[in-house]
């Protein structure tokens, strides 16, 4: 579910296709989606075995551990694009807002958080050029948890 009002619309990232933008604000600290309908969650190693969930591999996204969702439908929250230095803090399915975002942003997560570990993404940073590799569980769990705890405390001062 996505909180503020919002539209979807060309990219401004290279390459990216659609993106969605914010037609409000957004305070830092806040949330811009939340997981909603979430019906089963499949472990890593399910989808790989089983050529049907493996076909829409695709469109997952990691929740915790091993264990991904499956979205072939694409929901408009998958519109959110890439980036290394992102606008957006995925935590546990959550997106949080890293700053204040005005209306018109471009909502950016790190993708690394929604895949599995040591998995190259298809693309590359349209910035950098880097490869975006998924984060081990551990590596994205602790790292979200710090900067969502900084977060936090830093919008509430």
């Amino acid at each position: 579910m996505i909180l503020p009002r919002y539209h979807i619309a060309a990219s401004a990232i290279r390459g990216a296709g659609n993106g969605l933008f914010l037609d409000e604000t957004v305070a830092a600290g806040r949330i811009i989606t939340a997981p909603d309908g979430i019906e089963q969650t499949f472990r890593y190693a399910d989808i790989m075995a089983s050529p049907e969930l493996r076909a829409q591999f695709h469109a997952s996204a990691r929740w915790f551990e091993d264990r991904y969702t499956l979205s072939p439908d694409w929901p408009d929250e998958c519109y959110i694009n890439h980036s290394f230095t992102p606008n957006g803090l995925w935590h546990l399915g959550f997106v949080f807002a890293l700053a204040e975002l005005p209306a018109g942003s471009e909502i950016t997560v790190d993708y690394r958080h929604l895949l599995p570990p040591g998995q190259a993404e298809d693309f590359v940073d349209s910035v950098t050029g880097e490869t975006i590799t998924g984060l081990s569980w551990q590596e994205s769990l602790a790292s979200s948890t710090h900067a969502l705890a900084e977060l936090l405390v830093a919008a509430h001062r």
